[in-house]
């Protein structure tokens, strides 16, 4: 049975995990807005499917399990599929447009999304204290996209729409069949990627362009940080407690604002702040209180997610 000591020791290790995950996503998310300076957008998208498909296809067969099983042409998984392309597709173009600071910050509310998706499809219980900390966190997002002042960018509303993308795909990957592994869920997470590339190459008509030396090593250290966040936030999931571990999710916003500022000088002012303080605030309430509720809130399910 294990110790207090033992479970404490795990606990800390989880919460380190899942920070450098954090940070890794982040700088993930930094190269590939490097990558859109130099790139269409459309290329840099295929070229960052095929190299993460590649490497979950790798560790796909390494741990023994073949790439094409009927389950992962389900409906559940096609469903899972479509939101996917367009929460990377429309987070990417909010990368590529807006303040990496901002991006970051809006993302933050998938959390609060993923809740309200689980009370309306999943028959998740939802009290009226998270039900207000669930109205808290995205006026804390309007409060980040300011629509009523002249500070308003309608560009602000790709990062919204990826988050509403990446809040389904994570409620699919709930109801994903048993069989699939987290490592099959990464492979076919970045071909939908890859997908999407093409389709967006399509409709923006812009020629593709040779890659030069630093814009290769640039998508492929985006790639190579992208799994490394994956893998660090499966072994904080299976190391720590869920309940212990996720509220450290929210340290990506950190790192994701740092990053804004010393690679693009972005500098947030204080609707942003106010913003991201509500946003955090209203994710951590709904997870305090799905702690201690009898029914669990449902949270991001995590070591299903292959990019964050």
């Amino acid at each position: 049975m294990p110790t207090h000591q033992s479970l404490h020791r795990a606990n800390l290790t989880g919460i380190v995990w899942m920070i450098v995950a954090m940070a890794a996503f982040a700088v993930e998310d930094a190269f590939i807005k490097v990558a859109t300076q130099q790139l269409p957008v459309g290329q840099v998208l295929m070229l960052f499917g095929a190299g993460g498909a590649v490497l979950f296809a790798g560790l796909t067969l390494r741990n023994g399990s073949r790439l094409l099983i009927a389950q992962a042409f389900s409906r559940v998984m096609l469903i899972r599929a479509l939101c996917e392309l367009v929460g990377r597709l429309f987070y990417v173009l909010a990368i590529a447009l807006t303040p990496l600071s901002s991006a970051t910050a809006i993302l933050q509310a998938t959390p609060i999304i993923v809740v309200l998706g689980a009370m309306a499809f999943f028959g998740e219980t939802v009290g009226w204290r998270r039900w207000c900390a669930i109205v808290a966190g995205l006026v804390g997002v309007v409060i980040i996209l300011r629509p009523a002042t002249d500070d308003f960018s309608a560009l602000s509303l790709l990062a919204v729409v990826g988050t509403l993308g990446f809040a389904g795909r994570d409620l699919a990957s709930r109801a994903a069949p048993a069989a699939l592994t987290t490592w099959h869920l990464g492979f076919y997470g970045f071909l939908t990627v890859v997908v999407a590339g093409v389709l967006f190459s399509w409709w923006d008509g812009k020629p593709l362009v040779w890659p030069t030396t630093s814009n290769a090593f640039g998508l492929a250290a985006a790639v190579g940080t992208g799994v490394f966040a994956y893998t660090a936030l499966m072994k904080a999931m299976r190391t720590g407690a869920i309940s212990t571990v996720t509220p450290f999710r929210y340290t990506r916003l950190l790192f994701g604002i740092g990053l804004g500022m010393a690679m693009f000088g972005e500098r947030p002012d204080g609707p942003m702040v106010l913003g991201c303080a509500v946003v955090i605030g209203s994710g951590l309430f709904i997870w305090w209180q799905g702690k201690v509720a009898t029914k669990p809130v449902l949270h991001t399910p995590l070591v299903q997610d292959p990019m964050g």
